[in-house]
């Protein structure tokens, strides 16, 4: 409905009902509209009071002596002086009236123009939001949907738990290992790390039967659940200091173990 009133306001039916130039139907719609709506009887009530002004304007009163030079002037030429008279006629009231109302009609148009193109930025500014916040929410359940997915693997029974603490060498080393031996899964959350030289990490072992494997490197900075490889055989997992580039297990300082068979 708010547009059906923007496009009449932004007619020219209201000038042509004022000047009496509307058809009966058009008559007709400027009259539902002025009735009905506060927004077009106001457009209308200013339009008749610019024209009142107008007319006030052109209604200039003529000196007396204007007459008497009038009628001197015919005396010496009427021919020349009356071509004069004439060319020299007041245009009507209602030609200015109409010329002011398509002034005041264009000028209104174009601060319309004006605020619908400040509306059309606005709106694009509001999609362009729109859009930002629902990628952000997007983002958000693809991070819940992963966290969920973790809880699952967790809260899962078969899941072992095995809080992994450090010796004299690191007492504030604390991580978490989930092992589940049905899905065949292995997942280490990195509590606390103490701090090491840059030139040092730390490495997750699994000790088999007959050897050490590497699991991977442990980093506080990447604080949630990491994946790490299922070992089947696995009858411990160690944590160990190491150079960085030096993967091999005899050069590694142990500060961490637990036993998975104690469960």
């Amino acid at each position: 409905m708010e547009t059906k009133l923007h496009n009449f306001l932004n007619s020219n039916l209201l000038n042509k009902y004022l000047l009496g130039e509307t058809s009966f139907e058009e008559s007709k719609e400027v009259e539902h509209f002025i009735s009905n709506y506060p927004e077009a009887a106001s457009a209308y009530e200013k339009l008749q009071d610019n024209l009142e002004i107008i007319a006030k304007v052109g209604a200039v009163n003529v000196p007396n002596n204007i007459l008497t030079d009038v009628l001197e002037s015919l005396d010496e030429s009427n021919d020349t002086k009356v071509i004069q008279l004439i060319q020299k006629r007041k245009t009507p009231w209602y030609s200015i009236a109409a010329s002011a109302a398509a002034v005041l009609f264009a000028v209104s148009s174009f601060m319309l123009y004006q605020k619908n193109q400040q509306l059309n930025s606005e709106n694009n500014i509001v999609d362009a939001e729109i859009m930002d916040l629902r990628s952000d929410i997007d983002k958000n359940n693809s991070k819940l949907d992963e966290l969920s997915r973790e809880l699952m693997k967790l809260n899962n029974p078969d899941a072992k738990k095995y809080v992994i603490n450090g010796n004299d060498r690191a007492k504030n080393l604390k991580t978490v290992a989930y092992i589940n031996s049905v899905e065949k899964t292995s997942m280490i959350d990195v509590i606390t790390l103490p701090q090491l030289p840059k030139e040092q990490h730390y490495q997750i072992w699994a000790e088999l039967q007959d050897r050490m494997v590497n699991l991977g490197i442990l980093d506080e900075s990447n604080r949630k659940l990491k994946q790490i490889p299922y070992m089947e055989d696995a009858l411990a997992l160690s944590i160990k200091i190491s150079t960085k580039g030096d993967h091999t297990n005899e050069n590694g300082t142990e500060v961490a173990e637990i036993s998975l068979k104690d469960k």
